[in-house]
């Protein structure tokens, strides 16, 4: 069975991960990490990944204990995401697919997480609600296409939540969204935010500016506290997302939910979607940190699912998009 190389770098997380017949023989990965109170610059995120990737690469090689001959294949993140981090990444592939003489596959990033939720957890065909930092959407499979039922109009959820780390200073390490759930556990007080769910879509930018606004008037009065803001804000847009993945999962008669993406790993994500199946009679499926945030594996697995399924990606056409839909992928490896 064929092994592939997987480079993930849509972000502030680079990661290189070798997939073996759907085993995982590596995943190492570094993240960049910017200080308390502002985000990530494309140029700056692309320099981290190149000044890293080798040393990954590597990491994995010799952690999967293979060498160049035995990989049979090189996946890399096409998009979405970061123009700057994507086309570093993308150069290092096409590089080593050339200089080990292999095939290459651009990988869409979001069925890279969606191949490696249902390779980890052993899901059939779950209702996926994919929550990340630069997407949020809520998704099935019919006929060939990971087809998007909802999704946000403005802004995603994990981008909604590392905003307001910045607001309140919270640090970036090991990532504002994780430092937000630590926080939130210790908030007793749920301030009402706008909830705003449109049909099957979500809008979290008027939160945002909501919070934005109010958290310095309501911190200096005394009103609430940092943790009860954290705690409100996690609660609300939690139970949206919850809303419309129930919708998605009674139109499409699922008895499975999986959660993938960064914001996955959100315990109280897990523990409010729990709810919500227990009480359809459904199952839930999700990961930890190590498969859910962004990571070289899981563009692996689905090279691997491509790779298995007859597709190649020439070198003319391996370039890299900002923009690239889940639904635009046909998915020729799945019944």
């Amino acid at each position: 069975m064929p092994a592939v190389l997987g480079f993930e770098g849509s972000a502030n997380k680079i990661g290189v991960g070798v997939v073996w017949d759907g085993t995982v023989l590596a995943n190492p990965r570094r993240t960049y990490v910017t200080p308390p109170g502002t985000g990530f610059l494309p140029g700056d995120t692309a320099r981290h990944h190149r000044a890293v990737i080798l040393d990954l690469l590597e990491e994995a090689l010799t952690e999967a204990g293979l060498t160049s001959q035995d990989i049979d294949c090189i996946a890399y993140t096409k998009g979405p995401g970061m123009g700057a981090p994507l086309a570093s990444v993308a150069v290092v592939a096409r590089t080593v697919a050339q200089l080990w003489n292999k095939p290459l596959l651009g990988v869409n990033h979001c069925i890279g997480h969606i191949e490696m939720g249902r390779l980890i957890t052993g899901a059939t065909s779950p209702t996926v609600l994919y929550v990340s930092g630069g997407n949020t959407q809520v998704i099935a499979y019919s006929e060939h296409r990971y087809r998007i039922f909802g999704e946000t109009i403005d802004i995603a959820v994990g981008n909604c939540l590392d905003r307001f780390a910045r607001v309140l200073k919270i640090s970036n390490d090991p990532s504002p969204g994780y430092n937000i759930e630590q926080m939130a556990k210790r908030g007793k007080k749920l301030v009402e935010l706008p909830y705003t769910v449109k049909g099957m879509d979500v809008s979290f930018s008027g939160i945002l500016s909501f919070i934005e606004d109010a958290a310095q008037r309501m911190l200096a009065t005394g009103e609430c506290t940092p943790e009860d803001l954290c705690f409100s804000l996690q609660e609300t847009v939690f139970a949206m997302l919850v809303e419309i993945t129930e919708r998605a999962m009674a139109h499409c008669g699922s008895q499975e939910a999986l959660i993938v993406g960064g914001v996955g790993c959100n315990m109280r994500l897990q523990e409010m979607m729990e709810t919500m199946c227990q009480e359809r009679g459904a199952q839930l499926f999700a990961t930890d940190e190590r498969f859910c945030i962004d990571n070289g594996a899981m563009i692996a697995q689905a090279g691997w699912e491509m790779f298995q399924a007859g597709h190649r990606t020439l070198l003319s056409d391996s370039g890299i998009t900002q923009r690239y839909r889940t639904d635009e992928v046909e998915v020729t490896w799945r019944d």
